[in-house]
């Protein structure tokens, strides 16, 4: 229950802050995107890989899931204009279509969601799924900032809320229908673990995609490293020590 306001909370409120900020720092948006990006990476290294792989019934597939996750949230990225990683300027795809943007982004979410559901029973985790909870959550907040920017450019704020409201479920509605399927033995712990593979794949593409964008030159820039270290370490600390 908790995890389903905090997913659907933190979406909401970064939703409606874009909406009643009319201006607003590019350069801060970045900054945030990148702490993001850099947080997202770290727990699918030190969070979700290791558990994947320590299941040896699944191990020997979990490579090929990971890289069709990969594959897959490329073609979200088709469909979404890369919103997913802070893209906010306008493309040909938000033109097209704001159902294929909404589509993309919605399945993005909902597979993002089931990384909540039956996390500690299926795989023994000691520290339980609360750094891929504060991982989603980091991820979702630009994420769902950079969707209303956009969509204010298409539509009116009325259309721009209910949107807000559909995405803004889309993750919990992942971990629920993830929770119900599993109590009622319609997926088992296999299909749990693919899913979370395909989840990882999708992390893994969204958060090198932050690091190449942020640094279009290859220029060395020391406040981004350091805030790449800042995060790297909060979850380092999160994940062994706390």
């Amino acid at each position: 229950m908790w995890n389903f306001l905090f997913l659907f909370l933190s979406a909401m409120s970064a939703g409606l802050l874009a909406l009643l900020i009319p201006r607003w720092n590019e350069k801060e948006f970045k900054l945030g995107l990148i702490f993001a990006g850099a947080y997202l990476f770290s727990i699918t290294i030190l969070h979700l890989l290791p558990e994947l792989f320590a299941d040896h019934d699944s191990a020997y597939y979990m490579g090929l899931f990971i890289l069709l996750g990969f594959l897959l949230q490329q073609v979200l990225n088709f469909m979404s204009s890369g919103i997913e990683h802070g893209h906010i300027h306008q493309h040909s795809g938000v033109q097209n279509s704001v159902w294929t943007l909404m589509i993309g982004l919605f399945l993005h979410a909902f597979l993002e969601g089931t990384l909540l559901s039956k996390q500690p029973e299926l795989l023994n985790h000691h520290h339980g799924s609360e750094t891929l909870l504060i991982g989603i959550i980091l991820h979702k907040m630009p994420e769902t900032f950079a969707l209303v920017a956009v969509l204010m450019t298409r539509l009116d704020k009325t259309k721009t809320a209910l949107l807000l409201l559909l995405f803004a479920l889309a993750s919990p509605l992942g971990m629920v229908s993830t929770d119900w399927l599993y109590g009622q033995e319609f997926i088992g712990q296999g299909t749990i673990n693919m899913l979370f593979g395909l989840v990882a794949g999708g992390f893994l593409h969204i958060s090198t995609t932050i690091f190449f964008e942020s640094s279009p030159q290859h220029r060395f820039q020391l406040h981004k490293l350091l805030i790449i270290l800042f995060a790297s370490g909060m979850a380092i600390l999160l994940e062994y020590i706390i």
